[in-house]
């Protein structure tokens, strides 16, 4: 697993090299001479990337969903695009068909991979008149032997229960610990640095990995709070260090 930025991993496993919510762009934005921009370079370059043949989409907000990044990948790697009702149409308007759209709970093959879509608290919508016309998700990625989890974008709630329960446990959970404050505004949709620990146990992951922070200025607090947070928050429940990862940009972890 290689951390790339935001909620853009690359994860290699069983002979599929997958990329989560790719993100290459300069900004999160739907123009490109404003909105949030990047604070730190993607962890490897576009280039360097090795033939993708699978891509996992959360959600269709700008720094999920990049039309620049998609269109590149579909170009250059050709992949298939697993992505929740109501997206498959977005694809279609870009001239990308490789397209296949789940339901909560769907689940498809692939290559030997078990692909499910997961519920999850959050919203969809990219202009001021398509606000929830699109599904929004995580997703379970299942293999020979190993699990892992993706937790896109979601406010706690007690389906991460139910998720580790049907399609749990897993061996690696990548949960979201930025975009927090103010509450009152994130807190539905975004889960606290405190509260991703508490997915990671709902899910029964074995091992976490903090992501969407650190990469794009997208709400109040300071962006390099949030892994001291998690940090300090593993401290406090006795986590063994070991199964909290805490990533560079471009780091890369087996598991």
């Amino acid at each position: 697993m290689t951390w790339l930025g935001h909620s853009t991993l690359l994860i290699q496993l069983d002979g599929v090299n997958l990329l989560t919510d790719p993100q290459w762009s300069f900004r999160a934005s739907p123009v490109s001479f404003a909105g949030p921009r990047r604070v730190t370079p993607p962890g490897l370059r576009f280039e360097d990337l090795p033939p993708i043949h699978l891509v996992l989409i959360s959600h269709d907000h700008y720094d999920h969903l990049d039309v620049a990044t998609v269109k590149r990948l579909g170009e250059a790697h050709r992949p298939l695009f697993l992505v929740p009702l109501g997206l498959k149409a977005w694809f279609a308007d870009l001239g990308i068909t490789r397209v296949e759209e789940l339901d909560w709970w769907g689940s498809r093959s692939f290559n030997g991979l078990t692909l499910t879509c997961l519920p999850a608290q959050h919203f969809s919508g990219r202009t001021l008149g398509d606000r929830n016309r699109r599904l929004w998700s995580g997703w379970a990625v299942a293999g020979r032997g190993k699990r892992f989890f993706f937790g896109g974008d979601s406010g706690y709630d007690g389906v991460f229960k139910e998720i580790g329960n049907r399609v749990g446990p897993f061996d690696l959970a990548a949960i979201a610990i930025g975009s927090y404050t103010p509450a009152s505004i994130m807190n539905p949709n975004h889960t606290t640095p405190e509260e991703a620990l508490k997915v990671l146990d709902d899910v029964r992951g074995k091992r976490f990995v903090g992501i969407h922070w650190g990469t794009f200025d997208l709400a109040e607090e300071p962006i390099e709070e949030p892994p001291k947070r998690v940090a300090v928050e593993a401290r406090r429940l006795g986590l063994d260090p070991e199964r909290i990862w805490l990533l560079q940009h471009g780091e890369t972890r087996r598991w």
